[in-house]
Order: structure tokens, then sequence, then C-alpha cells
């Protein structure tokens, strides 16, 4: 099993580097947009409908997204994204809905049985990561990177130290192997990392002089993000403990499907770009 992970990660992590990197803000927007798309098929399915209600789900959730990156009426420009009110409404609402809503869904062990309820959530939560990650990529391929990079340390780290520390679980009735252990090797892990792109901002748009609190708050918010993805990982696990499934889907080798691979961005993007419009003017 693990070598069968390692090859398809050694096959995904070149194709996503280049997508992001020699192709346009619209080319990374439309690569994205499928796979949002194949996730909504797998989200879909966890909320509990029948197959034949998959293909319009997804196929509403691209024209969504289409209609964002093509429309003038959504004024999308390549080398700036789109104007600020756009990821505003649709980042603001999921980042409430992940800051507000999922945690006390997670607490509570709340079942909603509203097939209606669980598509509008995954249509929120999918576009709005989406939006997040192209109007990132607009304004620098670097900075996505560096923004996705947090929560793949977190998650590594977190399987890391679990593995090797893991003694007090972190949602037993949820994701069993989740320990308090490894949330706090993430938040380690991400902290060093955070301190280490202090001495990035410059080059990432921070014109002002770095200072103590500046850096400090930065850590805060690289923590912030951090926590988030967490919550987007055990929200994910709920649905799949819901569903009585291991995996999303079986679209990636050794990974499972694509929710299992983008679970933690998804509440992570969306901050992530409101962070970065009014913060790193």
């Amino acid at each position: 099993m693990l070598r069968i992970r390692i090859v398809t990660a050694a096959v995904l992590v070149p194709l996503t580097l280049a997508a992001l990197f020699l192709l346009g803000p619209r080319g990374w927007g439309i690569v994205s947009l499928v796979v949002v798309a194949l996730a909504a098929i797998e989200w879909a399915d966890l909320a509990g409908y029948p197959q034949r209600a998959w293909l319009p789900f997804a196929a509403g959730t691209f024209l969504t997204g289409f209609g964002l990156l093509f429309t003038r009426a959504s004024g999308f420009e390549p080398q700036s994204g789109w104007p600020d009110t756009v990821p505003l409404a649709v980042c603001g609402f999921a980042t409430l809905f992940w800051v507000l809503i999922a945690p006390a869904w997670l607490a509570g062990n709340w079942r909603v049985d509203s097939k209606i309820a669980l598509a509008l959530v995954g249509w929120l939560v999918l576009i709005a990561a989406w939006v997040a990650v192209v109007q990132l990529r607009a304004r620098s391929p670097w900075m996505l990177l560096a923004l996705m990079a947090v929560v793949w340390i977190a998650d590594t780290a977190a399987y890391f130290a679990g593995r090797a520390f893991g003694a007090r679980r972190l949602a037993a009735t949820i994701s069993p192997g989740k320990t308090w252990e490894g949330v706090y090797g993430a938040l380690l892990a991400t902290g060093v990392y955070a301190v280490v792109l202090t001495q990035f901002a410059p080059e990432a748009g921070y014109a002002r002089e770095l200072s103590a609190v500046a850096a400090l708050a930065w850590v805060a918010v690289i923590l912030a993000l951090t926590a988030l993805s967490i919550v987007g990982d055990l929200f994910e696990s709920f649905l799949k403990r819901r569903r009585g499934v291991k995996d999303s889907g079986k679209l990636l080798p050794g990974h499972g499907g694509i929710l299992d691979r983008i679970d933690a961005l998804l509440p992570a993007m969306p901050a992530a770009a409101l962070f970065v419009q009014y913060a790193l003017r």
C-alpha cells in the first residue's frame, strides 16, 4: 500500500506543479475546476445521492466555476483575478461555515439527513476553495504553493507525530486514528514553517518593515490555517463514517478519492485568500 501511495504521489506532484507554473491563471483555473468537479461527484455520493444525481451536481459545480472564470460579469482578469467582492462573498461565507458551523457540527455529532442541505454545503465549500486557489494563483503561483504547503506539512507532521507519540484520541467516534499529539506535531511543524516564510515577506508583497508584531501575527495566521485544515479533515471523516465508507472514492490508487486528498485544503484556502487579499496589499 505504501509503495502504491508513493507512486501515485510521484505522478501527482509533478503534474500539479506543472499546471501551477506552466499554465496561465485561466489554464490553472480549468485544471483545478476539473478536480473540483470530480470531488463534487464524491461529495454527492457521501451526501447519499443516487448515482444518477452525481453527474448533475458535478456539472452544476463545474458550470458555476466556468461562468465565474469566463463571463464578463464576473470581472475576472488573468493578472489580478476577480474584484475583491467575489472572493469576499464566496470565501467569506465558506470561512464562516468552517469557523462557526463545522466545529459545532462535529462537536454535536449533528445528524443532517437533508440531501439538499449537504449538497449546498458541498457546493459552497468546493466552489470557495476553487475561487481561493485561482485568486491566489493570479497573484502569485509561489504564494499559492507556499500556502498549500501549510496543509501538506501539517498533514505529514500530524501523521508522523501521531504514530510516534499518539496516545490521546482527538475524535474517537469520527476518526479513531487521529490524536492530540498529531495536532501538536502539526502546529509545531507549521509554526516553524511560518517563521521560515517570514524571510520571504518582501517577495510575497509585504511592503512594510516586518516587525516582531507582524511576524507573530503571520505565525498566528499559519497556525489558524493549520487548525482549519484539521477541521476539514475531520469533517470529511465524519461524512465518510456517516456514509459507512473508508474512502471518498477510488480515483487515486493508495490515496482513495479526490476529497481524501483535498479535504484539509477546503477550509484553509478560502481563509488564506481572504488574508492575502486584505493583509498583503
